[in-house]
């Protein structure tokens, strides 16, 4: 299974709550960046899996208007930053089990850079820059991934 993680794009600093943070111009500007790129190396996710913050959702919405969405689409508690990047491994697991074969998850630092560590058990939790995005291809009946890349707008922008 290909497993495609995405931290959000960059948020706000103030709201009502961390939960209400919403994208900031840049922020949408960088997530589409970035959904353009990754539409030219994986154009269709089976399964999307969404953090219900604000942000993730918005992240979401701008990345779906460059990649194409013939899957379902879930929003998870499990995917807030304080989630457990172990139960997050165990859910994808579960999805590999089924089939399924694509799949982006779009969430929050710490837990993006922990479920890389969750799933390929032999690599450090990375760091993730806003709407950074890491591929790793899961082999569900060893049940272990391997880090194929990790990319960051930062990085599109210098290379060009």
């Amino acid at each position: 299974m290909h497993v495609y993680i995405m931290r959000h794009g960059d948020a706000a600093l103030e709201a009502a709550s961390d939960a209400q943070r919403p994208l900031t111009h840049c922020g949408i500007e960088e997530t589409q960046q970035m959904s353009r790129w990754l539409a030219g190396r994986q154009s269709h996710f089976d399964l999307t899996l969404v953090s219900p913050f604000l942000r993730a959702q918005q992240t979401f919405t701008s990345f779906s208007n460059n990649v194409v969405q013939s899957g379902r689409v879930e929003t998870l508690d499990m995917l807030t930053p304080a989630g457990d990047a172990q139960a997050v491994s165990d859910y994808l697991q579960g999805l590999a089990s089924e089939g399924v074969e694509a799949v982006m998850v779009i969430s929050h630092l710490p837990l993006v850079g922990y479920l890389v560590s969750a799933l390929c058990p032999e690599q450090c939790p990375l760091m993730f820059a806003t709407a950074g995005i890491a591929h790793i291809d899961y082999d569900a009946k060893a049940a272990r991934g391997t880090l194929c890349w990790q990319e960051s707008p930062s990085r599109l922008a210098a290379a060009m």
